[in-house]
């Protein structure tokens, strides 16, 4: 089914219509300049040499290749989608910490940067799952639902920082309250949540959570971001680090303890930021290894496509070439 990837582009063709009528307007203008200068017989013979069918011509040459040029910036394209794809994966929300406390600096260049660093490089491992992506401080909030298409992810990330959430804190309770309401209640397994996070958690909820997750048989995965000594939390609006009540510097720990219970909870295991691949293999393989379910794929968003566009142009650009070429004044015999 052919369709246009950028259709407003098409309300350029209505420019078509002026030019027609400047066209129009031409031919009749030069007709009535021929009887203003006098003899007809006398015209005719000046004028000899001149076509006017070739010079409509290259009008049409023209008018043609905007047509088209004005389709080929609309990006046509047929659906090249072959049907739905099966593949075998689980259903994962990332949910990632996006505090204040996300911007120490132990870990370089900051806890949040690396822990998107690693995302980004999560997803090229994660691709026959189904991934949703969520945020949290005070508050959780869902940034991508689930979906197959995890390269999406990618383009939030860029976006994600410690400003996305008003309200202070570290519920990591209701970002394991959200990712259970966003997975399938009815399934029993084959679900997963990435929880990425300091560990800072200033929420009683987070045990029950927990109780409610291992219930509804969700794995959680905790990634530790930060280290056990810790570091000031630097402002970026005033570069000053953070004080308390009685004007000492925070410092920002990393809760290893937490982030091994919740785990723990739900069967799943605890992993510690590093500068290497380790995290990465060590999650991708825990992944791989839990029992997989039929995933179809093959909704709009994920068709494939053929694009006319480089045929279009080379059209265009053809029949300018042509245009250049056909000259206004006929031949003469020899």
């Amino acid at each position: 089914m052919l369709s246009f990837e950028n259709s407003t582009y098409l309300w350029w063709l209505l420019a078509l219509i002026p030019v027609i009528i400047l066209f129009a307007l031409t031919l009749k203008w030069k007709e009535q300049v021929k009887k203003v200068l006098g003899d007809a017989a006398l015209i005719k013979k000046l004028t000899a040499k001149y076509s006017p069918k070739l010079f409509r011509v290259k009008f049409y040459l023209l008018a043609i290749a905007l047509f088209i040029g004005i389709f080929a910036a609309a990006n046509l394209r047929k659906s090249a989608n072959r049907g739905t794809e099966k593949s075998s994966g689980i259903d994962i929300i990332i949910a990632l910490d996006v505090s204040k406390s996300m911007l120490s600096q132990d870990i370089k260049p900051t806890r949040l940067d690396r822990a998107k660093q690693l995302i980004n490089q999560l997803t090229d491992n994660l691709y026959n799952n189904r991934v949703g992506l969520e945020v949290f401080a005070g508050q959780a909030i869902l940034q991508m639902p689930l979906t197959d298409d995890i390269g999406a992810i990618k383009m939030y990330l860029s976006n994600i920082n410690t400003d996305m959430v008003p309200i202070p804190g570290t519920a990591i309770g209701d970002a394991l309250n959200l990712a259970n309401n966003v997975l399938d209640s009815n399934d029993r397994k084959h679900k997963a949540v990435i929880l990425l996070t300091d560990g800072e958690d200033h929420d009683p909820k987070t045990e029950e959570a927990v109780k409610n997750l291992y219930n509804h048989g969700v794995t959680v995965f905790t990634v530790g971001i930060g280290t056990a000594q810790g570091s000031p939390i630097l402002d970026p609006v005033t570069n000053a680090y953070k004080k308390d009540q009685d004007g000492n510097t925070v410092i920002s720990k990393l809760n290893e303890k937490e982030l091994k219970d919740i785990a723990a909870g739900t069967g799943g295991s605890y992993l510690l930021l590093n500068n290497d691949a380790s995290a990465i293999n060590n999650i991708t393989g825990k992944i791989n290894n839990m029992e997989k379910k039929l995933i179809v794929s093959g909704k709009v968003g994920n068709r494939q496509y053929f694009y006319y566009f480089p045929f279009l142009i080379a059209f265009v650009l053809l029949l300018l070439v042509i245009e250049l070429f056909i000259p206004e004044r006929k031949k003469e015999l020899v």
